[in-house]
């Protein structure tokens, strides 16, 4: 093995610079400066690789691009005869794959395990040219070594994730986390809990971790869900969950707890659901609320957690998706002094995004927004918020009747569940109020025949309701490695039946990329279906409503259904027909 050893070639600086030149790749003037310039002490720490990529230098084989690390890893890996990985921590088992080495033994010989299957180990490695390793590796595991070769720079950052977090699970295991009740705006410090006991420590870690992972992968939820042995950790990104890690079910216990402290909820309380709250940061600095739920199972409590960015409440409609012809109808319906303004669909589809970003346009210094909802889904110092609170019978209804006296010109009401609630919305409008609320419907036409259902009479929306705005949240294409395809004409005429809208002439599909982490998808846009109650319409609307009816005649007068909002994000490039059929649902319409 001393012979190997001895044999094997370890990258420097300026042997990656000859080959870069040998190769073509950088001009020898580039080479020169490189090898003389003097590097920091975090530059000369870096993997040679990794510092040639902070330099930004052009690909003399690819005029007007750069060598940055995704190209320079790609031609690591060619020189070395070895297959590239680009390491997703998602789907890395950390348990397998940090017991397959020790941390100073990966750490030593630049190197770490991204698999363990009952053949082979997968190893990463910064070094393609040192091999004296694997023949330990494959004596303790038993078990034959693949090598592959992934960006230094990844390596490096997860090597120290996975161990750390590894070490804290170990710690943890039959310890219960604590921690210090926050008030209802008080900031967590992520990582600076004061003083923790020791025993503590490693579930601070480990919540503190899991908080920056779901941040870092854009995270719209994260499910701690306990099961017989092991604590499963999900994270839903771009509306799809994705298996992230496993605790041991002692572990899975003490981070609930600890995050119910957090959020103050009642430790002691595992019988009974509870709602809570925390308000943390980013590692770049910006605020990020979490809201609480948690709910008793067979094998103890789960919990979820919903993440609300506030920076969503300074996004553009540009950014939401809602634009042209759509975005107009909107502005005209919220830009009215008085009436009922509604936005319709299920739990997810984006109505809270759009109520807040369209109350923060609305709130100037000149008017008074007031909210009550249930519970607060992001704290926004430019409206007076209000939480329901069953307990004392703060409810929907109680809440807009007493905002009635609080001098308001815009109501935000969180969601209409009952006719107490609609009368009182009907209220407030039909007393010079601009009022906005939810209801859980498919689409915007059934919005009227579900008040009707409430029990409001048909000429109390008649004189109330100004609008309703259905919508759903599509994925939209990652812009970086979406791919031109031809139309499928069925799937097309599938989608925009019963209506004969002629077929785009291109359409794009979903490739994969790092980007993306080989989805296809980056992100989410609405797509929308904005029913106005013109007079015509209002004609409509009695005690016995026909849908069909209201629907054709809201379409001959500008409203596109879902459906057709959806292909034309198709036609754009946004988005896929599958998308959008996916979250939109037929409708039963004919001319």
């Amino acid at each position: 093995m001393n012979e190997a050893v001895a044999m094997d070639r370890v990258l420097d600086l300026r042997g990656l610079l000859n080959d870069l030149v040998a190769d073509g790749r950088i001009s020898q003037e580039d080479a020169n400066i490189l090898s003389g310039q003097t590097r920091t002490r975090e530059q000369t720490a870096m993997h040679p690789l990794t510092f040639i990529a902070t330099q930004s230098l052009e690909d003399r084989a690819h005029p007007g691009t750069i060598l940055d690390a995704l190209t320079l890893t790609e031609w690591m890996a060619e020189k070395a005869t070895l297959p590239v990985v680009h390491i997703d921590p998602l789907k890395v088992n950390t348990a397998a794959v940090t017991e397959a080495m020790s941390y100073a033994f990966a750490k030593r010989h630049s190197i770490l395990c991204l698999e363990v299957t009952p053949d082979e180990v997968v190893i990463a490695c910064m070094q393609p040219f040192v091999t004296g390793w694997e023949s330990q590796i494959e004596h303790v595991t038993q078990r034959q070594v693949r090598r592959v070769f992934a960006d230094p720079a990844d390596v490096t950052r997860y090597s120290v994730e996975f161990y750390s977090l590894a070490r804290s699970i170990s710690g943890a295991k039959g310890m219960q986390g604590s921690g210090v009740v926050s008030n209802f705006e008080q900031l967590l410090e992520l990582g600076g809990a004061k003083d923790p006991e020791a025993n503590d420590q490693y579930i601070v870690n480990i919540v503190d971790w899991l908080l920056q992972y779901a941040f870092d992968q854009r995270a719209s939820d994260i499910h701690i869900e306990p099961r017989r042995e092991v604590g499963r950790v999900r994270f839903r990104i771009d509306g799809v969950l994705h298996q992230v890690t496993e605790f041991p079910s002692a572990v899975t216990t003490a981070v609930t707890s600890r995050l119910k402290v957090l959020g103050r909820m009642n430790v002691a309380e595992k019988r009974k659901p509870q709602d809570g709250r925390i308000k943390t940061k980013r590692q770049n600095g910006s605020e990020v609320e979490l809201r609480l739920s948690t709910l008793p199972t067979a094998f103890g409590e789960k919990m979820v957690m919903r993440i609300f960015d506030p920076d969503v409440l300074l996004r553009s409609f540009q950014e939401l998706g809602l634009v042209g012809d759509d975005y107009e109808r909107w502005q005209s319906m919220v830009g009215r002094p008085t009436g009922i303004v509604l936005v319709t669909g299920p739990t997810g589809s984006g109505k809270t995004t759009t109520l807040y970003s369209s109350l923060k346009q609305l709130a100037t210094d000149e008017v008074n927004v007031s909210t009550i909802e249930d519970p607060i889904e992001m704290v926004e110092p430019a409206f007076n918020q209000t939480q329901v609170q069953h307990n004392i019978d703060l409810d929907f209804a109680a809440g807009v009747r007493t905002l009635l006296r609080q001098d308001p010109d815009i109501i935000m009401v969180g969601e209409i569940r009952d006719l107490e609630t609609a009368q009182m919305a009907v209220q407030a409008a039909l007393t010079g109020h601009l009022v906005i609320s939810t209801l859980h419907t498919n689409d915007a036409a059934t919005g009227v025949t579900r008040l009707l259902d409430l029990g409001v009479p048909s000429y109390m929306i008649k004189s109330t309701v100004l609008g309703i705005m259905a919508q759903r949240l599509v994925r939209t294409l990652c812009p970086h490695c979406k791919q031109p395809a031809e139309v499928d004409k069925n799937a097309w005429q599938q989608l925009v039946k019963p209506w004969k809208v002629a077929a785009p002439t291109q359409v794009f599909q979903p490739q994969g990329c790092l980007e993306c982490r080989n989805t296809g998808y980056l992100g989410r846009e609405g797509i929308y279906e904005i029913l106005k109650l013109s007079e015509s319409v209002q004609e409509l609307i009695t005690d016995n409503c026909d849908l069909g009816q209201l629907r054709k005649l809201s379409m001959r007068e500008g409203m596109r259904t879902l459906r057709l909002s959806g292909a034309q994000k198709v036609a754009q490039g946004t988005t896929t027909i599958e998308e959008v059929m996916r979250v939109a649902p037929p409708q039963d319409v004919s001319h």
